[in-house]
């Protein structure tokens, strides 16, 4: 949260904010105004979202990229966090209610129930590697 955001006027418009570190203020992830598609406060969101553009659009923009690659890259990420918030369910976690990155790490923290044979270990191992891949390619294609 950025200085010149009125965070009394956020928190009533239904964003959760957070102490972090003394008393900074942090938005609580996922987003309670976002949808899962749009921003519910676009016009009064933070500072900080409307500053923020990813790696993708950065590209586009400066011609790095055209618009159908960029929307294929997009459309990639969302099926692979879609394989991860399947694969979530699989393991009792509500990916819908936490951040993925969340999720993913009570799924890890919680033991395998070895009565069910090796499906819970496989199943496990493919949400290592979705999520893995998943945050490779948005660390490599979104955040830099």
């Amino acid at each position: 949260m950025r200085p010149d955001d009125d965070a009394k006027g956020l928190a009533r418009l239904g964003l959760i904010l957070k102490k972090k570190g003394g008393n900074k203020l942090a938005f609580k992830q996922p987003c309670a105004c976002f949808d899962g598609t749009y921003c519910k406060i676009y016009g009064k969101r933070p500072v900080q979202c409307r500053l923020f553009e990813c790696g993708l659009l950065k590209r586009t923009a400066a011609g790095e990229m055209n618009a159908d690659a960029a929307l294929k890259k997009i459309a990639e990420a969302k099926e692979i966090a879609s394989r991860v918030r399947t694969l979530l369910s699989d393991f009792g976690q509500r990916p819908d209610k936490l951040a993925l990155t969340n999720s993913y790490s009570k799924a890890m923290r919680s033991p395998i129930e070895l009565s069910q044979g090796d499906d819970a270990a496989d199943r496990q191992g493919q949400l290592m590697e979705a999520y893995g891949e998943l945050m490779e390619l948005l660390e490599r294609e979104f955040l830099r």
